[in-house]
């Protein structure tokens, strides 16, 4: 919430005593993404009197300010911005105001002569634009083009936040609410679970709980904590993951922009990596409950109504009721006596078959009601396994210490680390996946997703399967430390990659086995064309 609207509202007018009367005197750059702005009462020979230093990260995956005492700029790589609103001869040009926008993470610095610094914190799109009367003379990033197009008359965006609004959206607060961003809608879903509110039943009390966090959200107390396993600065008492981590409490704005500034860019690459790596193995565990609770729902409402089955059954108990229309058609709809439940029930029937044939078609959807039983009973059974290795996962990273083991770890549990450091656990839902004996197998979809497998989502150490001759699925067998590959998977994986190929309907086929390290994918070809430099091949009758 460190560039949400509500604590730039407060923010504000903390920083108005500080800037008004100084001047601004500089704006450089020694970052890509980073700034240092300058205010001054006025300018030395070698230093500022009395100075103000702004220090600015504007990148897409992180923006905030800092307010540092001191600032030593270096004495190369580093670039003057925004000279034109210095004014001439370096003179500065003087502070008028600080200001907010209405429901707008935007803050606004205003200058003699009309002209107006503007941070603009939009999500992965922050920036810092200069402004002269209405209209952007100078930004700070100028790949974000669009920006150029902004008026600041603009910038205040009134919303009608009324409980009359509140009927219109369906009773959703969310619409109203644009600002309140995830730590604050995090902290409403806990609340109305504490409270045991209903939003669909009690829009009244929802409403009351709103109208009570924007009380909180005004109140001048910001807290330290961790949202995500990352540090966070929150208007509103929200407890963090981990109790042994004490949330700091300050009443100060500039000073806890400050505090959450040097505890968020303090985090070393392990810390990030770990806190990456919980925050989506949290994700995947509400994936997969509310996936149980879906499927579990589905499983309900099947044992609750009249199954296909009972139907047919019905139908032919009570062939004899049935009145015979032209050609021996059925009524479109007809009701029975349920001997199942002893009362009437009403079947629907195509009209253009007989009834025998009604029933026929009642027992062949009673068949694959059967066959989807099984599979949404195996999906849950599945999804509970997850979370048991989720709550697994969790508990081992309690004790892991240093990156290195860190990465040994997600490269042991298949929790992919991209090059950035960030954790990749999303091969899965690209590629067909089979487990045999412990083993992931994965399998390209199509020739652009058989070159994301290869290429991006496998090691040196896989093992890597293709039907020989023809054109197929690339098909990888995932490495487990320390473990061969058993003859049977092996065999498994092959008639796979037999299955999905040119070669299915073939009584053999001939399946190349390689590391995926002899496999290499020259400049030029096409997708999923590679060059394989060693290989094994076995025979096996394809299989799905």
């Amino acid at each position: 919430m460190h560039t949400n609207y509500y604590f730039l509202r407060q923010l504000a007018p903390a920083l108005e005593p500080h800037l008004v009367g100084l001047k601004f005197m500089e704006c450089f750059s020694q970052d890509r993404d980073e700034l240092v702005l300058v205010f001054a009462q006025a300018r030395g020979k070698i230093n500022y009197y009395k100075p103000f230093f702004i220090k600015a990260t504007l990148r897409p995956d992180f923006s905030g300010l800092l307010f540092p005492e001191t600032v030593q700029r270096a004495r190369t790589n580093s670039v003057n911005l925004f000279e034109s609103l210095v004014g001439e001869e370096g003179a500065g040009r003087a502070v008028k105001a600080v200001t907010s926008f209405l429901n707008e993470r935007c803050l606004a610095i205003r200058l003699e002569d009309d002209f107006t610094l503007l941070f603009k914190f939009f999500g992965n799109r922050p920036n810092l634009l200069a402004f002269q009367g209405n209209e952007v003379v100078d930004l700070f990033n100028q790949n974000l083009a669009t920006d150029n197009q902004l008026l600041l008359s603009t910038m205040d965006r009134p919303i009608d936040q009324s409980y009359q609004a509140f009927e219109r959206a369906g009773y959703t607060y969310r619409p109203l609410f644009p600002t309140f961003g995830k730590v604050v809608n995090d902290y409403i879903g806990q609340q109305q679970q504490r409270l045991g509110i209903d939003s669909a039943t009690e829009p009244d009390r929802l409403w009351a709980l709103v109208q009570e966090t924007v009380r909180e959200l005004s109140e001048p107390r910001y807290y330290l904590t961790r949202f995500n396993y990352k540090p966070a600065l929150s208007l509103l008492p929200i407890d963090g993951p981990d109790p042994e981590v004490p949330v700091r409490v300050f009443d100060d704005p500039i000073e806890a922009a400050n505090r959450f500034f040097i505890a968020y860019n303090g985090l070393n690459t392990f810390e990030r990596e770990k806190a990456e790596l919980l925050r989506l193995l949290d994700k995947r565990r509400r994936r997969a409950a509310a996936q149980i609770e879906a499927t579990m729902q589905r499983l309900i409402a099947r044992e609750e109504g009249v199954s296909h089955e009972e139907m047919g059954h019905i139908l032919m108990a009570n062939l004899h009721d049935i009145p015979e229309g032209q050609g021996g058609r059925s009524p479109e709809r007809i009701t029975l006596y349920d001997f199942y439940r002893d009362q009437p029930v009403t079947l629907k029937l195509k009209p253009d078959l007989s009834p025998q044939k009604n029933a026929e078609n009642f027992y062949r959807k009673a068949k694959n009601e059967k066959i989807e039983e099984e599979h949404l009973t195996g999906q849950v059974a599945d999804r509970e396994a997850e979370l048991v290795r989720i709550d697994q996962y969790k508990q081992a990273l309690t004790d892991i210490r240093t990156l290195k083991e860190l990465r040994r770890f997600i490269k042991q549990h298949h929790l992919m680390a991209s090059e950035t450091g960030a954790v990749d656990d999303e091969a899965a839902p690209l590629f067909k996946e089979v487990l045999v004996d412990g083993f992931r197998i994965l399998i390209g979809r199509n020739a652009r997703n058989n070159d994301l497998l290869t290429q991006k989502f496998s090691y040196k150490d896989d093992l890597w399967l293709h039907a020989r001759d023809v054109s197929g699925s690339h098909v990888l067998i995932k490495y487990r430390a320390g473990k061969p590959f058993p003859k049977t998977v092996i065999e498994r994986a092959a008639e796979l990659a037999a299955w999905y190929s040119k070669r299915r309907t073939d009584s053999l086929c001939p399946v190349i086995v390689t590391p995926k390290k002899y496999v290499r994918k020259p400049k030029g070809l096409a997708e999923g064309q590679v060059v394989v430099e060693k290989e094994d091949v076995v025979l096996v009758e394809p299989r799905g």
